[in-house]
């Protein structure tokens, strides 16, 4: 209590002479979804806004944005929770404030198009659950991926903020298409189909002060909606940015409490604050009362978290992104596919590659989902391509991006590419260039008659329509017919002191019972030294085996005789692959990269014994469906498995005429690179 008091004690008070601003800069919170969604990974939990809740709502945010973009996929996926659960109960806290969400137009919350009735479905459930901001965006400014959605949310009496995802192709704003003329083209598309405000959606930081003064003065000039600056701080010019917009009469601008601030996040709002005050755009927020709100997140939720930060940086910004132009959600997920694939080397080159196959996708913005499309694709290519020969694994949403799907590019797909992704495809070779969604059947129906009374209402049905694999997953927990794995569980600060008194015991040698011998045995040659890493305290510890020398076992060729059990204290070496060729007598097998241990994997299927050509997971990721099953005649180039790495699906074709022996794993089975997921015989 006490220190609660000199708190209060400190507390300035800068309502003095603080006349009401002419026209205060609106302020959208983004700290419960793109907040998190930035800094660790959209690992937040509900359990840890609520502490915050009604401080925040207490603040005068014009909204907070707590749902869409990432989280719903994460929360189902990742944190075992439902969704809609978290709507509800973070509505019960925020009495005043409204709430916004990111749309992802026809894609919803997903990473594809989904069909129009799966969209209404999913606005009205989103709207009934207390909805109402609707931040709606397309990945290529196609407005014609709205028409389904728009109707609903006005129909619903919600807000319709329509967004630009703002894009370049030179250094500052300009060029042949990413200039002053096109975003005042797509605010006037926006206008005319009813935005209630219009959102200038900067992913990666890319916008500078002055050009950020001439678009928003150029849209305030030629639209009537208010106008939202939403700009992450990558690059490190956000800030300025913000304060240029203030003075060019941007309406609202986007901002994160500080401890989810910074970094890939947005800029915090203290600061912001801070600098407004007493001029025309004052807030007129409460800075002590964000400073307690700073003071819980710091104390009683960031410490659960930490583990997830990256601290590898001593910089907060990352002035490359002016360069490659990669947001930092896309950016994390490039560097950790290409680590699982002990590839990370291929870095360079894959930035090198970016703007080659950016443009040859048609200039796309990189926002999701064309971000995780563009960055999939340039890592396929750099790592499958060989000599002349190019997207040689050509992901699913690139074909349905070739096809038009998705919707009209900035400039024209690479007729060549083009021809590649869409050779066998199975809509066909000729896109089109309809509406995306007036080619897609309806799936509301088709996705009910598949879970059947799994899904007990209309959430779980759209949560299993949009994520089929992982969201039926989920339900199988949330019902209790699988049990919740570990993983998904939260910690709690206790567990987190609980591992830092563990670490401080090892640092100090505690971590065993010491004991006090009356003699010391002597060394001997069996003793070992090895080095020991704790964080980044290095220690270097001598072993002396019992008993004598240990005797280390290498790997054999396969004997004809059958196998006999192990003499006490040898390891028995791995069994042969049938196929493979003998391992050289006294070759010791390397030793095993320093990895976290593997979730347990799941039970094989039966007939997961077989022999003959091996289709390997050729990265890292999780299987989404077998196109064949054992017995299966394939001719060499079928379709065998799909499977999904950086939310794309890659379908692995047979290497090999032949019959399938086996099939090792299952519908959302995790894998990792060089996985024997089939065989052919």
């Amino acid at each position: 209590m006490s220190d609660h008091n000199e708190v209060k004690k400190a507390e300035m008070n800068y309502d003095t002479d603080r006349p009401q601003a002419e026209n205060p800069v609106k302020i959208m919170d983004l700290s419960l979804r793109d907040g998190h969604q930035s800094l660790f990974a959209t690992r937040g939990r509900t359990e840890d806004m609520i502490p915050v809740a009604e401080l925040m709502d207490e603040v005068g945010f014009w909204a907070v944005e707590v749902w869409g973009g990432a989280t719903f996929d994460t929360m189902h996926r990742f944190l075992g929770e439902n969704p809609w659960e978290r709507l509800r109960t973070l509505k019960r806290y925020f009495k005043n404030t409204p709430f916004s969400m990111l749309l992802r137009g026809q894609n919803l919350v997903g990473y594809r198009n989904y069909a129009d009735d799966v969209a209404r479905a999913f606005v009205e459930k989103a709207a009934d659950n207390g909805m109402d901001v609707f931040r709606t965006f397309d990945a290529l400014n196609d407005y014609r991926n709205f028409e389904a959605v728009v109707p609903v949310i006005k129909s619903c009496g919600k807000h319709f903020q329509g967004t630009i995802c703002y894009s370049l192709t030179e250094p500052r704003m300009g060029g042949e298409v990413y200039n002053l003329d096109y975003y005042i083209k797509k605010a006037k598309e926006l206008e005319k189909m009813g935005a209630d405000s219009i959102c200038v959606k900067d992913m990666a930081g890319l916008i500078s002060p002055y050009d950020a003064f001439d678009l928003v003065k150029a849209l305030k000039d030629n639209v009537s909606p208010m106008i939202n600056l939403h700009s992450h701080f990558t690059s490190g010019m956000a800030p300025m940015v913000h304060l240029k917009a203030a003075e060019a009469g941007v309406d609202i601008i986007d901002t994160c409490v500080s401890p989810y601030a910074y970094r890939t996040s947005h800029p915090a709002v203290e600061p912001l604050v801070m600098t407004l005050l007493g001029t025309t755009r004052d807030t007129g927020f409460d800075i002590n009362k964000l400073a307690r709100i700073n003071e819980i997140l710091e104390k009683e939720v960031m410490p659960k978290y930490k583990h997830l930060l990256d601290d590898t940086k001593v910089s907060v910004m990352d002035i490359n992104v002016l360069l490659h132009q990669t947001p930092g959600g896309m950016l994390s997920n490039l560097v950790n596919q290409l680590r699982e694939m002990d590839a990370l080397d291929k870095i360079d080159e894959v930035f090198k590659q970016l703007p080659r196959v950016r443009k040859e996708l048609g200039q796309v913005p990189l926002v999701t989902p064309t971000s995780q499309i563009v960055g999939t694709q340039t890592v396929n290519n750099v790592l499958f391509d060989e000599g002349d020969e190019r997207y040689k694994m050509v992901t699913a949403q690139v074909k349905d991006l070739c096809y038009g799907l998705y919707g009209k590019t900035a400039i024209p797909i690479d007729p060549d590419v083009q021809k590649v992704a869409l050779k066998g495809y199975d809509r066909g070779e000729d896109p089109i260039t309809c509406r995306p969604a007036e080619v897609l059947e309806p799936e509301l129906e088709k996705a009910r008659q598949e879970i059947g009374d799994l899904a007990v209402d209309e959430e779980d049905l759209l949560i299993y329509a949009l994520f089929p694999v992982t969201g039926k997953k989920h339900l199988m927990q949330k019902y209790g017919k699988e049990k919740l794995p570990e993983e998904l569980k939260p910690i709690t600060l206790e567990d987190v002191k609980k591992e830092e008194e563990l670490i401080r015991k090892a640092k100090c040698g505690d971590l065993v019972d010491r004991c006090v011998l009356d003699t010391i045995p002597d060394k001997t040659e069996a003793l070992r030294t090895f080095n020991v890493f704790i964080e980044d305290e290095y220690f270097e510890v001598g072993v002396d085996e019992v008993g004598g020398v240990p005797v280390l076992a290498y790997a054999q060729p396969a004997a004809p005789a059958a196998p006999t059990a192990p003499a006490p204290g040898m390891v028995p070496p791995p069994p042969a692959a049938p196929a493979a060729p003998a391992a050289p007598a006294l070759a010791a097998a390397p030793a095993p990269k320093a990895e976290p241990a593997p979730a347990p994997a799941a039970p094989k299927p039966a007939a997961s014994a077989g022999s003959g050509t091996a289709v390997k997971a050729p990265m890292p990721g999780m299987v989404i469906r077998y196109e064949r099953k054992v017995g299966d005649a394939v001719s060499k180039g079928d379709t065998v498995v799909v499977i999904e790495a950086m939310k794309m699906e890659n379908a692995l074709p047979a290497p090999a005429d032949g019959t399938i022996s086996a099939v090792n794993f299952g519908a959302g089975d995790s894998v990792a690179k060089d996985d024997v997921l089939a065989m052919i015989e």
